[in-house]
């Protein structure tokens, strides 16, 4: 009987360990898609025209640029908390590396376009922004929660993976990454 009251015990403190560190957003980058051993297969997915956004489609990763990929959803709280950081660091990052802000929603059918233009226009959102209905690019890497991101090189490998709300210091550390600068 210890012996099982042991083992539940050392399965429900791992179980918590693994919850604060998804909570926190400071998972593990082999845990979390960001060991950089390989490359993530392109894909190609539709933009929307709002605020610093085109209407038009956009590939990512970017083939030969450093990428960073913001998932977030409209209903996501945390995704709202953190557009200040996310701004700050594109703005402190400019056009070294392709930034784009991207929802797994089923935009088009449960939630219309001019819903995400809304929520982007609300929440100062003014760089690419694009909609992955499908859910194929984030099964890629895969994201474990809303809001997470990704810094990729300019070979598509995953230099930086994090789940969780930020600063802009570091969004900017973790582009930093990609770009070489770790």
């Amino acid at each position: 009987m210890r012996r099982r009251d042991l083992l539940a015990g050392v399965a429900s403190a791992g179980a918590l360990g693994g919850a604060a560190a998804v909570a926190t957003g400071n998972l593990p980058a082999v845990l979390d898609g960001g060991d950089g051993s390989e490359s993530v297969e392109p894909l190609t997915i539709r933009t929307i025209d709002a605020p610093g956004s085109r209407d038009g489609e956009v590939t990512l990763p970017a083939p030969g640029e450093p990428t960073f990929v913001d998932f977030f959803a409209t209903w996501c709280d945390p995704c709202v908390e953190q557009m200040p950081a996310l701004a700050e660091a594109n703005e402190r990052i400019g056009d070294r590396v392709t930034f784009v802000s991207v929802t797994t929603e089923d935009v088009g059918g449960s939630v219309t376009e001019q819903e995400v233009r809304d929520w982007w226009a609300d929440n100062d959102g003014d760089w690419l922004v694009a909609a992955d209905v499908s859910a194929e690019l984030a099964a890629r890497f895969p994201i474990g929660g809303y809001p997470s991101a990704r810094a990729m090189d300019a070979s598509g490998r995953v230099r930086w993976a994090t789940s969780g709300t930020h600063t802009a210091d570091e969004f900017v550390d973790g582009i930093e990454r990609a770009l070489g600068g770790d």
